[in-house]
């Protein structure tokens, strides 16, 4: 019998009612990405994974690196190559709807940066209209300049939105500031309501939330002509399976 499709909107629903990190004890299971690198190229992809870090364009500072022959789930490592699990940003949108706020995740795409303030979307692909990740799909395509962000405080990086009902903006606002006292760094503009976001319009009485990618320091790890291979919404993973980039 064939499956029906199942569009990211879909996934996301999904993956949000299994999220159950709680920031306040910093436990629970939180959605990871999954990239792989070469063994040999490790330690580049740890020292760009830092810097990207420390420039604010991760989610957060929590990785879990594996070697050959390991399994997550469901997925055995391949030979000669390491893997980098990350933290999905859709994490913190199961966050949100956990702690009652009514919110609809809209796309991801690529924001323009400039002076290392956020400016505009100039791609954006909706969620609903699409079976793939948008994110793997635009790190594929190679449109990003994550690096020259990291260098220069202007280009392009990779990065999301959800719009949020503007009654919960208080709400927001406190689950947010949570998230930041627990390494979550992935916060790039909260709009105000009725009004567009770096170009995205919400709904009518809905704001929006921009998120910076999961897969950024990857993207500029591309940038620098490595190989590496990216799974956007890979699963589940207890966020103390993880630890900080900052101790490697």
């Amino acid at each position: 019998m064939d499956l029906p499709l199942k569009f990211i909107n879909h996934r996301i629903e999904e993956y949000a009612l299994q999220v159950t990190y709680r920031p306040e004890e910093d436990a629970g299971d939180v959605i990871y990405n999954l990239s792989l690198v070469r063994r040999e190229d490790l330690e580049d992809a740890i020292a760009t994974l830092k810097h990207a870090y420390a420039a604010g364009l991760c989610v957060s500072d929590r990785v879990r690196f594996l070697n050959p022959g390991e399994e997550v789930g469901g997925f055995i490592i391949p030979d000669g190559c390491a893997g980098i699990c990350t933290l999905c940003s859709i994490t913190i949108d199961a966050i949100l709807i956990r702690r009652g706020v009514p919110l609809n995740p809209l796309g991801g795409g690529v924001v323009e940066i400039e002076g290392n303030i956020p400016t505009r979307f100039t791609t954006l692909i909706r969620y609903e209209h699409t079976t793939i990740d948008p994110l793997q799909v635009l790190i594929s395509q190679e449109v990003t300049s994550v690096s020259e962000v990291m260098r220069r405080g202007s280009g392009t990086i990779l990065a999301n939105i959800r719009e949020c009902h503007m009654e919960a903006e208080r709400l927001i606002g406190d689950v947010l500031d949570e998230l930041a006292g627990a390494g979550f760094t992935g916060i790039l503009d909260v709009g105000v309501p009725n009004t567009p976001l770096l170009g995205v319009p919400p709904a009518p009485e809905y704001l929006g939330v921009a998120l910076v990618g999961g897969t950024n320091a990857i993207a500029a790890f591309r940038e620098a002509g490595k190989w590496a291979e990216s799974r956007a919404l890979k699963g589940l993973m207890n966020i103390r399976d993880m630890v900080s980039i900052e101790d490697y």
